[in-house]
């Protein structure tokens, strides 16, 4: 959606999934065995099928209380909830933390995003020079089979309980996937798309009657729905409409109005990059021209600010919405999904069809209570029972605002704005020291100033340069002091410049090494400038980069490994183009002259000191495009105003293109008609480069998805990209990532920038924060290890 969330939790606890919490992870050699039989099918004998079908008797132990005098209640800074506390239908960052609070996943990660597959009796991994041990509620073993399916086995604990006393269990598990995999699921987890045996044979043959009647649109008739069920949808549809785009204009004025001069719907629509609109009614009517009748978050709801049109629609159909979200049966499917196999009560396997670098993460799911959000009665695992009808999901929405888990703390209550927490006493970790958590809602304006009145104990501020100043002059000079204790982490994403290979080329072969030098030129300047332009606008809140990827991936090059190199530093002659005693002028001038060598190389005509002619296919002039607000606010401005005065010195122009309006950018690249931009990428736990770099995903080819605006086509790096996420071996995934990496920037089609960085604040006077789990990094944040945290 257009509107960015940014996440307090940064990833903390493990909610969801291990892709939503902290994905990226590491496969053992000793966790992967390779099988000597193709077959993973089972045949269960009648007494193992009722052995499959009994329920645990345990109970749950005697809770030790922690001997604790500190303070009983931690008050947390929040931004604004949605209320869909759900570990399935949560939506936003916020209440995906709020329910992640109450709940416990399959798996868990380290540090470093890596997975933990030996959870019950824990691993222990070393990150920043020390040790630390990770447990979880289950191990995974990782099986490869001759046939190319791939098997995870999961065991697991025995002694873990809900925060109601009820054992956990291989059914809690099940269940969970089976509500993920139900054909009419539409919360935000793609677990459904795993390529596990069966799913897509028992998700076909039905489908929800709101996704039928969308698919078909207004004014159809269909077998699986009336024609007065139609009516009363489209007028629904209509009226939710136009408060979805009232509430986008509205908000736009609100929060964008004094800024820009704006006040009426016509100026806020331009903001969002609609022209012709006057009314609600016509930005309504010139969503559906752009999207027909996809109230997905590519589709419809991508222009969403606040409110989601799919909350809309369902407020709007009432009592009925349920019946609209139910399944409908079209056609034949099967019984159950038979890669997903019950082995034992505390026990499962589940069988993918082909390797999936990623499926580790997507299987490290939330494992919700079974008797809570389904029914016990309606599970019997042998009979292809999973605790709901399938279809039928309003049982599971029906607990969306009350979540119940096995997680460190149990819900108690939303209420004006605030949500209360109750420390699960029954918790495998061991129970909490501190009483009662509070997750309060505030504006990011008043984060700070909450902590510092008291109000909040810990919150995350919006990390800039006001705040930082304040953060010191409370602490006397420092981040981190007697009053606020400051944590930085990296963000999970980075900066980076564009050059488009297809625009910026010498002839028409935008991989010949004369286009490689047009591009190589412009980056070498780039590239030079990168440091002072990002310590100017962040001081030490960011740092540079020299790879195409974020730091706080596994993948990432760091510094001490062997071949790492400072990225574009090298001239048209392989040679180094500074030395380590330079002077920052000295760079600049350097680089300079390293570009113009690169220019002549390209074919470009250099006369008494200046370029006088271009080469077929290659120009005097480029532009380049920032979403600078209008004003040059952003990271990299300045990147480009010192290259647009240094070429100019040498006859190449560069014009700075700072529309007040983003869209601008952002259709001309969807266009493929950038030549060089800026912007940043949000990036994933497991660095799969596939979406981005791969040239099946090129701007404008059929079938791709338009997210390789560099059009690079390189059927070396296609080559590399595939192997690396068809592989389970981490080591071999990194080297081959780096070689990605390094064909990438030889390509010169990408200028990687900065690093920023978020922050989490406590409170020193009413943290006890010696007792914060330490080392916080993007995947392990302040709520893990919550159990022993203490107040003063």
């Amino acid at each position: 959606m257009k509107n960015s969330i940014r996440v307090l939790a940064l990833l903390l606890v493990l909610v969801m999934t291990i892709s939503v919490v902290a994905c990226g992870g590491e496969t053992e050699e000793s966790s992967v065995a390779e099988s000597s039989t193709a077959d993973t099918s089972t045949e269960t004998s009648t007494d193992d099928k009722a052995d499959l079908d009994a329920v645990s008797d345990k109970k749950a132990p005697t809770p030790t209380i922690p001997d604790y005098k500190g303070g009983e209640t931690l008050v947390v800074g929040y931004d604004t909830f949605s209320e869909k506390f759900s570990p399935f239908f949560a939506t936003t960052a916020y209440d995906q933390d709020a329910a992640g609070m109450t709940q416990v996943g399959l798996l868990t990660t380290d540090r470093e995003g890596n997975v933990i597959l030996k959870g019950i009796e824990g691993e222990t991994n070393k990150f920043n020079g020390k040790d630390y041990l990770y447990t979880g509620i289950a191990d995974c073993t990782i099986t490869k089979n001759e046939d190319g399916t791939i098997t995870y086995e999961f065991k697991l604990r025995e002694d873990v309980f809900f925060s109601d006393g009820v054992n956990l269990t291989a059914d809690d598990v099940i269940f969970s996937m089976y509500v993920l995999s139900d054909p009419t699921y539409d919360g935000s987890s793609t677990f459904y798309a795993l390529p596990i045996k069966g799913m897509k044979d028992y998700r076909s043959g039905m489908s929800s009657l709101i996704n039928l009647i969308l698919a078909d649109g207004p004014d159809k008739t269909s077998e699986f729905y009336t024609a007065d069920q139609a009516t009363y949808f489209w007028t629904a549809f209509e009226a939710a409409g136009i408060k979805f785009a009232t509430g986008i204009l509205d908000d736009i004025i609100a929060v964008y109005g004094a800024a820009y001069n704006v006040s009426d719907y016509a100026g806020a629509a331009g903001l969002w990059g609609y022209s012709d609109v006057t009314t609600a009614e016509d930005f309504w009517a010139a969503m559906k021209e752009n999207y027909g009748y996809d109230i997905s978050d590519e589709g419809l709801n991508y222009e969403a600010f606040n409110e989601s049109i799919v909350d809309l629609l369902n407020a709007e159909l009432g009592d009925k919405a349920n019946e609209y979200a139910a399944g409908v049966v079209t056609g034949d499917s099967a019984a159950n999904i038979s890669g997903i196999e019950k082995t034992g009560m505390y026990s499962l396997k589940v069988t993918l069809e082909k390797f999936d670098a990623v499926a580790i993460y997507q299987l490290g799911l939330t494992v919700a209570p079974l008797h809570y959000y389904g029914s016990r009665d309606a599970y019997k695992y042998s009979e292809n029972k999973f605790g709901f009808t399938k279809g039928d999901l309003s049982g599971v929405k029906s607990k969306t605002t009350k979540p119940l888990g096995a997680g460190a703390y149990k819900f108690v209550k939303f209420e004006n704005g605030v949500v209360n927490y109750e420390r699960n006493e029954y918790y495998f970790k061991g129970c909490p020291k501190i009483k009662y958590i509070n997750f309060q809602e505030t504006d990011a304006g008043n984060k700070f100033a909450g902590v510092q009145a008291g109000t909040f104990d810990i919150t995350d501020p919006n990390f800039d340069t006001p705040t930082v100043d304040a953060i010191k002059e409370a602490n006397g000079g420092e981040l981190s002091g007697n009053k606020i204790t400051t944590y930085t982490v990296d963000n999970l994403g980075y900066g980076y410049i564009g050059i488009c290979a297809n625009t910026v080329k010498v002839g028409d072969k935008k991989d010949s090494d004369e286009s490689k030098n047009l591009r190589k030129a412009f980056a070498t300047l780039f590239s030079v400038y990168r440091e002072s332009a990002v310590s100017s606008y962040y001081g030490d809140r960011a740092s540079v980069i020299n790879y195409p990827i974020s730091n706080t991936s596994w993948a990432a090059p760091k510094p001490a490994d062997e071949g790492y190199a400072i990225a574009y530093s090298k001239g048209v002659d392989g040679k180094d183009i500074y030395t380590a005693d330079m002077t920052e002028e000295e760079k600049f001038a350097a680089a300079l002259a390293a570009a113009v060598e690169y220019f002549k190389a390209a074919g470009f005509t250099f006369e008494g000191g200046k370029f006088t002619a271009a080469p077929e296919g290659a120009k005097l002039s480029y532009e380049v495009i920032i979403p600078a607000d209008g004003i040059g606010d952003h990271p990299v401005y300045n990147v480009f105003t010192n290259t647009q005065k240094a070429l100019e010195t040498v006859g190449i122009e560069l014009k700075i293109n700072d529309p007040s309006d983003s869209n601008e950018l952002w259709n001309k690249l969807d266009a493929g008609q950038c030549e060089i931009w800026a912007a940043a990428w949000g990036a994933t736990i497991d660095p799969d480069m596939y979406q981005v770099y791969h040239s099946s995903n090129i701007v404008g080819l059929e079938g791709s998805t338009g997210s390789n605006h560099y059009s690079i086509t390189s059927e070396e790096l296609d080559k590399l990209i595939e192997e690396a996420r068809m592989s389970e071996d981490q080591a071999f995934r990194k080297a081959t990532y780096k070689a990605c990496l390094e064909l990438i920037l030889d390509w010169a089609v990408e200028v990687p920038t900065y690093q920023r960085q978020n922050a989490i604040i406590a409170s020193t006077e009413a943290v006890k924060v010696s007792t914060m789990t330490p080392d916080i990094t993007t995947f392990w944040g302040w709520m893990n290890d919550i159990e022993n945290l203490e107040m003063n």
